[in-house]
């Protein structure tokens, strides 16, 4: 069965502020899986798999708990046979 994946881009004042430990924080809430990483060039990458509804919905928490820091997004959004269990923090 096909699942909706969306990624995001995020940059900001994104490192440093505990974006990633409330990203994960507010998936548990969501019937989500995916993943959230630091990169290079001081943005956040987040991946989030599961019904686009609920996708949105925590996207658009996470968006709204984190918009002090939050200054550009840019997304991609897709559907596929992606896996993946719970929600992880990546090391960068």
């Amino acid at each position: 069965m096909e699942k909706y994946r969306l990624q995001i881009w995020y940059s900001g004042r994104v490192q440093g502020v505990g974006f990633r430990y409330k990203a994960r924080s507010v998936a548990s809430g969501y019937d989500v899986s995916g993943s959230v990483r630091n990169l290079d060039d001081g943005r956040v990458h987040l991946v989030a798999i599961g019904e686009k509804s609920e996708v949105r919905a925590y996207t658009d928490k996470l968006a709204e708990v984190m918009a002090d820091f939050i200054r550009e997004v840019q997304e991609r959004e897709d559907f596929g046979n992606f896996s993946a269990k719970g929600f992880e923090i990546e090391a960068c």
